[in-house]
């Protein structure tokens, strides 16, 4: 309409004019389409792009910073030994427990002081402790107690004292002890099988609840053997009064070779005196504590039928690791067995106590001269009790009914079980507190003498 108000040389005009904006309209349109094409079809990959590293950073884990390697200390083992080394079994095998972890780890140092009473322990402890002790022990709870008195005055000091019956403990006073009844068990069954007069002997310190303890497990050893071979066996024990009194044990030694024809001999005391007579009589000897012929060349395997050895170093060596990555709270009663051990610095494991005999160990431990006359079955009762014991399966505390003898030491609130009296079931595993401090009687079927 507007085109046909117009003259006619503007009507031409408009046209060319109307004309142009069609093809810019159009121009503009193409172009719109074309830009937002072009940007819609980079989007997908877009979104890809973010989405995909933010999963792999979600599912990458955070690195945290390495944590620094607790600092472990130098220590210093210091041991008092209420008795000379030299010719012990007691103070030898923690003479060589001390040597053993110095040998072992680079940063531990083995000092000693030997034949300490109970009126020097404290004073020695105090020297030892200035002169750079960490660790303080007495290797005999009557001189190991004073220890107690100074624990707080030291307290980075780790003290500790073996259990002959008490049982008190501070935060770093520890008590200890190896369940050395156990191989004394098995030597128990060896002594039974071996016995042709049927009369085995044993020459003690005096009664106390670890000596006690540690007969009683010979004892039942020999019950046993003597219930499976049908043979009657008789036990005598005779007190000295003392751990090292060498004339008077070699004294009842020899009472008991010619008064009571044992053709079997061991000991609870510490010298070499019973082995002698042993070896002057053509009898066995049963050994304690050590391996007295490999280690100390005593004898030999045509005396001694077997030994049995304790590694002190085990319970030793679980402190002194608590002391050097700093346990200010360590465990205080150490009552460790055959199914613990420690690997020494030859790269043997050692279990805390083990038969033991001219360097051998297990059923090899006896004597080929003795062997002989010891009944396969027997052979291989110790052979599966010894690993039935250090795989932690067995033990015979547990096992056996514990009846009382009726003979044995009145205890403070433990009055002594009358003879007959089945203190224990068997089948029930007593306690290592009732073990260690009161088990105060001589098990049925064995003769104490004046």
């Amino acid at each position: 309409m507007l085109e046909k108000s117009l003259p006619e040389k503007y009507r031409r005009l408009y046209r060319l004019l109307a004309i142009a904006g069609v093809l810019v309209a159009v121009l503009l349109v193409t172009t719109m389409c074309t830009t937002e094409s072009a940007t819609e079809e980079p989007a997908a990959p877009a979104e890809e792009a973010v989405e995909e590293p933010a999963e792999e950073s979600a599912e990458e884990p955070t690195e945290e910073p390495a944590e620094e390697p607790m600092e472990v200390m130098d220590a210093t083992l210091a041991i008092q030994h209420f008795s000379v080394i030299e010719g012990t079994t007691w103070s030898g095998a923690h003479d060589r427990a001390g040597q053993r972890l110095a040998e072992k780890y680079d940063n531990v140092e083995y000092v000693y002081r030997e034949e300490v009473g109970p009126d020097l322990t404290v004073p020695y402890a105090e020297e030892l402790i200035s002169d750079g002790a960490t660790i303080v022990i007495g290797n005999a709870e009557f001189m190991g107690l004073p220890l107690k008195e100074i624990a707080e005055k030291y307290p980075d000091v780790y003290f500790g004292s073996i259990i002959a019956s008490d049982l008190s403990t501070e935060r770093n006073f520890i008590r200890l002890f190896p369940r050395q009844y156990q191989a004394l068990y098995l030597e128990g069954l060896i002594a039974g099988a071996l016995t042709e007069t049927g009369n085995i002997g044993i020459v003690s310190a005096f009664p106390s609840v670890q000596v006690i303890r540690r007969q009683n497990g010979f004892i039942l050893g020999v019950q046993d053997a003597a219930e499976i071979l049908d043979k009657d066996v008789s036990i005598y024990v005779k007190y000295v009064g003392d751990w090292f009194l060498p004339a008077e044990e070699r004294g009842i030694a020899e009472t008991l070779v010619t008064q009571y024809d044992v053709d079997i001999l061991t000991q609870q005391t510490d010298s070499g005196s019973p082995l002698d007579v042993a070896v002057e009589q053509g009898i066995w000897f049963v050994g304690k504590d050590m391996d007295i012929v490999g280690y100390y060349g005593w004898s030999d395997t045509d005396t001694v039928a077997v030994s049995f050895d304790t590694r002190w170093e085990v319970l030793y060596d679980q402190m002194l690791n608590e002391w050097m990555m700093g346990e200010e709270n360590p465990e205080t009663v150490l009552y460790l067995g055959m199914d613990s051990s420690m690997v020494l610095a030859d790269g043997t494991e050692v279990p805390t106590i083990d038969i033991m005999n001219d360097n051998k160990v297990g059923i090899e431990a006896i004597s080929a001269a003795a062997l002989p006359f010891i009944p396969d079955e027997i052979v291989q009762l110790v052979e599966q009790r010894r690993q039935q014991m250090i795989d932690g399966e067995w033990d015979p505390f547990t096992v056996h009914a514990l009846i009382s003898n009726g003979t044995g030491l009145e205890l403070e609130g433990t009055p002594l079980p009358a003879a007959g009296t089945e203190v224990k079931p068997a089948g029930e595993e007593p306690t290592a507190e009732w073990l260690l401090s009161q088990f105060n009687f001589d098990v049925e079927g064995v003769e104490i003498l004046e």
